[in-house]
């Protein structure tokens, strides 16, 4: 077991005061800071600490596959399954979409015939993979996923009582399914510029006169994200198809799965990520970036979901287990108890521990090492009986791994 260094990734919409507090370091920072990654991705691997050096995750399970994945190493090519991160969101993230393993297959290979450099802004697959995700909040955690029941998305677009909507809510309302679903959202997202800029104003008005009515309504946080979003990004047809998706909100604990296809936003919060290691995004709306509008129709899921919340089940070793059928990566989160014993981290191996509140001892044998909030460690698959402990007070401590043991 090594200390792992996470790669800090920079974005607009990230905060200037989560990670900094959670890692203990000054606030506010000088740049917004929106993901840390633990992990062996290309794009960004975390780096571990040996005895008298420094290695890229992505270098040492390279260099010996066997060792440091196990019995996984073939079943992934050699590589890391799972990236892990903590994602701190401070504004909306892009409306976006990952596609299926067969999606994806298809889409690299077509791109790569095409001879689109991997780095270009306008590709939209990096790799093979698919992109299954889950995303369990440390604070409470807003997010746009899913499309909306058409029924209720009616009610909604009735409820805001703007002239310009009714004819997309007349619409929708004849066609309540996926298929009503995938014309409106096409419609939409390709509306010519004049037409929505006469739209959307309408749109953000009604929401106002909306909220302006006295007491408890229905459709409150689904108006207030709209008009959070349009002065986010201002004119983007993103805000007009956020109108159909679910509005959801993650209390501390509360996990978030999305599979292939599921159109979804990360509105702000702070959460710990975990997701298979692609970097397949078909992006649309809600950014300056690419958005290839025929690519996204092909990838996207309509089938209207009520996506339920994940919550975590008792694992029977202490720990609870966020349950997905994605075979890249498990998650399971310990909530240790100061003054309690050492806590066995079963099927810790190859993996990644995180701790996100306390300070938690780590031993193997006679070897220890300390985490404290917002540090990691690799757990190779050649680590065994790794054991945990809180100090000096309660400890939560979050261990992802392979796949399989969900």
């Amino acid at each position: 077991m090594h200390e792992l260094v996470g790669a800090l990734r920079s974005y607009a919409w990230g905060s200037r005061t989560a990670l900094a507090q959670l890692c203990g370091r000054p606030v506010p920072s000088a740049h917004p800071e929106a993901e840390l990654w633990f992990g062996a991705h290309p794009a960004d691997p975390a780096y571990v600490r040996l005895e008298n050096s420094t290695r890229s995750l992505l270098e040492l399970v390279a260099d010996d596959p066997e060792r440091e994945l196990g019995a996984a190493a073939p079943e992934f090519g050699g590589r890391l399954p799972f990236l892990l991160k903590i994602l701190a969101a401070e504004e909306p993230l892009s409306l976006q979409a990952h596609p299926s393993s067969a999606q994806a297959r298809a889409g690299f290979e077509r791109e790569n015939h095409a001879r689109v450099p991997l780095d270009s802004p306008m590709r939209n697959y990096r790799d093979e993979n698919h992109k299954p995700e889950l995303v369990v909040a440390l604070d409470r955690f807003e997010a746009l996923a899913g499309f909306r029941d058409p029924r209720r998305t009616v009610e909604l677009l009735r409820a805001l009582d703007v002239p310009g909507l009714r004819s997309y809510a007349d619409l929708l309302a004849a066609q309540p399914d996926s298929a009503g679903l995938r014309t409106l959202f096409t419609t939409w997202i390709t509306l010519p510029q004049n037409v929505l800029g006469t739209l959307l104003p309408q749109v953000l008005d009604g929401c106002v006169r909306y909220l302006s009515v006295k007491g408890a309504r229905e459709f409150t946080a689904e108006a207030r994200t709209t008009l959070e979003l349009a002065e986010a990004y201002p004119g983007d047809t993103g805000v007009l198809a956020a109108l159909l998706l679910n509005r959801l909100t993650l209390e501390p604990g509360q996990g978030l799965f999305l599979a292939a296809g599921n159109l979804h936003a990360y509105l702000r919060g702070l959460g710990v990520e975990i997701m298979a290691n692609s970097d397949n995004v078909l992006r649309g709306g809600l950014t300056p970036k690419h958005v290839d509008v025929p690519e996204l129709l092909r990838v996207l899921d309509f089938e209207p979901i009520d996506l339920p919340v994940v919550l975590p089940e008792p694992a029977g070793d202490g720990s609870v287990r966020y349950r997905t059928p994605a075979p890249e990566f498990a998650l399971r989160r310990f909530d240790l108890t100061a003054g309690s014993g050492q806590v066995p981290l079963t099927a810790a191996g190859p993996g990644i521990v995180l701790c996100t509140t306390g300070t938690v001892r780590l031993l193997q044998g006679e070897n220890e090492l300390v985490l404290e909030r917002g540090a990691a460690a690799w757990i190779s698959a050649a680590d065994t009986e790794i054991r945990a402990q809180a100090v000096d007070g309660d400890a939560q401590l979050f261990c992802a791994c392979v796949g399989g043991g969900n």
